[in-house]
């Protein structure tokens, strides 16, 4: 196990700053999952750490190791961490077993590893099977297991299930995340896909425009967003337009608005419009509506099996989602109903400081 820690990494490209001041620690045997869109700087982050693209400024260490800095820059095969790609890039001519072994030394692939790193992946017994005679998701599971074997210091995941279908990305990254843990692994793995980031990681890092501007565990970053846009991009939100009363500044409030009152913790200082953090599934819909509900209009209802996701417009026009859990009936687009915000919000002033 190694911890690794990032401090103020820049790379720029031309005028073009991929990434502006990085700080982020990963703790010894656990997983970080670097989250964001396309264009964050997610992956030049990772090519950094793995030594293939050199900083402009800040510092890496592995377990207090300086590995890239500026008086120093040690080489990709040195630095003894290594990359999963989106495609397992396998050697097509050598059997599961010789990938498996490829970064090995000789005693060492005479040993127990290579069988121990394919049991971890859940590929016991494939060994002697060539790349060809393996379905896509087997083919990544050996990708990881090549990966293990050599017990790096860190172990970089680039989007490694994104060529998988829906429900094989869902077994192999829980998979993959079990054979990591098994083996008490450090890793990065790098996405934009929040479902994944929220229920593989230790700790999820949220990269915009090359900088991570919140870090935290999945639960955190989810109910306590550092702002509108890391609510908006990790998980589904409902961000309402609010107005507070004078004098509350600080302390636990019912804000109003458009899907009725809203209560906050605390407020942000300042004074002036703020903008209130819901969840769908803490929108409840009553049929036929309940006292002191907004009244709203059905709109959509996109039902997934286990749960439904209601489209509804207010009394003031705004489209807000519900999610229903376990629905027997879908809801008819038209229909009048109910609805209330169950449980508290989060809330950011529009423009801090202004009135």
């Amino acid at each position: 196990m190694s911890r690794l820690e990032l401090r103020g990494l820049a790379r720029r490209y031309g005028s073009v700053a991929a990434l502006d001041g990085v700080d982020l620690t990963v703790p010894s045997g656990t997983l970080t999952a670097v989250l964001g869109p396309s264009g964050c700087g997610k992956t030049t982050l990772l090519r950094c750490v793995a030594g293939f693209e050199r900083l402009d400024a800040g510092e890496i260490t592995v377990d207090g190791r300086v590995v890239a800095g500026p008086a120093a820059h040690t080489p990709p095969q040195r630095r003894q961490i290594v990359i999963v790609p989106q495609e397992g890039a396998l050697f097509p001519h050598l059997s599961v077993r010789e990938n498996v072994g490829y970064g090995l030394s000789r005693a060492e692939r005479r040993g127990d590893r290579i069988e121990e790193a394919l049991s971890l992946v859940g590929l016991a017994g494939y060994g002697d099977r060539m790349p060809h005679q393996m379905s896509g998701g087997q083919q990544q599971r050996v990708a990881v297991a090549r990966a293990m074997a050599p017990r790096p210091s860190l172990i970089l995941l680039d989007e490694p299930f994104s060529a998988l279908d829906a429900g094989l990305r869902a077994e192999l990254r829980h998979d993959v995340r079990a054979a990591l843990r098994a083996d008490r692994a450090t890793g990065i793995l790098v996405t934009h896909d929040q479902g994944e980031a929220l229920s593989t990681a230790d700790q999820i890092a949220v990269m915009r425009e090359g900088v991570i501007v919140q870090s935290g565990s999945p639960t955190d970053v989810y109910h306590r967003p550092a702002d509108a846009w890391v609510a908006a991009f990790v998980g589904e939100a409902i961000l309402l337009s609010a107005q507070d009363e004078p004098g509350h500044h600080g302390d636990p409030a019912v804000l109003r608005t458009a899907l009725g009152p809203v209560v906050v913790a605390e407020l942000p200082p300042g004074g002036g419009a703020l903008t209130v953090l819901v969840r769908p599934e803490q929108v409840r819909i009553t049929t036929p509506p309940a006292p002191q509900a907004v009244i709203a209009t059905v709109v959509g209802d996109d039902f997934h099996g286990h749960d439904a996701l209601v489209t509804l417009s207010l009394p003031d026009g705004t489209h807000v989602t519900a999610r229903v859990t376990a629905p027997t009936e879908p809801m008819t687009v038209g229909d009048k109903v109910g609805v209330q915000v169950e449980g508290g919000g989060l809330a950011w002033r529009d423009r801090p400081g202004t009135g």
